[in-house]
Formats: C-alpha cells, sequence, structure tokens
C-alpha cells in the first residue's frame, strides 16, 4: 500500500514557503478595516494612574454623562417661559 505524499490543500505544514503564497503578502491589509471595527481608545499615562481598571474608567465617564445631561442649558424658549414665571 503506498502513502499519498502529496498533502491535502486543507492540512497545515510545520513550515511555510514565499513560494507557496504566489500572490504575495500585503502589510496592513486588514488594518484599516480593524481601525473602523473596533473602540479602543488610548489614555495619556496621566489619566490612566488614576483608575486602577477599565470600569473604574467607564463608571467615571457615565457619571460625567449623566451631570452634563442633567447641567445643560434649558432651550431658549423655556428659558423665557421660566423667566415670565417669576
Amino acid at each position: 500500500m503506498k502513502k499519498n505524499k502529496e498533502l491535502d490543500k486543507e492540512d497545515l505544514r510545520a513550515e511555510y514557503k514565499r513560494s507557496d503564497f504566489p500572490t504575495g503578502f500585503v502589510r496592513g491589509k486588514y488594518a484599516e478595516r480593524l481601525r473602523k471595527a473596533s473602540n479602543i481608545v488610548v489614555l495619556k499615562p496621566e489619566v490612566a494612574q488614576v483608575f486602577p481598571n477599565e470600569d473604574a474608567v467607564n463608571n467615571a465617564l457615565l457619571s460625567l454623562i449623566e451631570l452634563a445631561k442633567k447641567s445643560a442649558r434649558m432651550p431658549a424658549s423655556a428659558e423665557k417661559g421660566a423667566l415670565l414665571e417669576k
């Protein structure tokens, strides 16, 4: 019984050669797609020192968002109505 010496195309090899990839390699081929699909924020070192983990950062930002919503200025028409009631 002879063994088939040709490798099945779905099998992984221990090593590959450049000639195995006739179209060549492209550096950063998927970099833009990854950049668009990810939501990574890099903090300045002085900011990162204040927060022990990502939950602390998220909690602080959510608190800031709530505070901003509460202290947002009322529309001009609402301000005029509030002044007339006084």
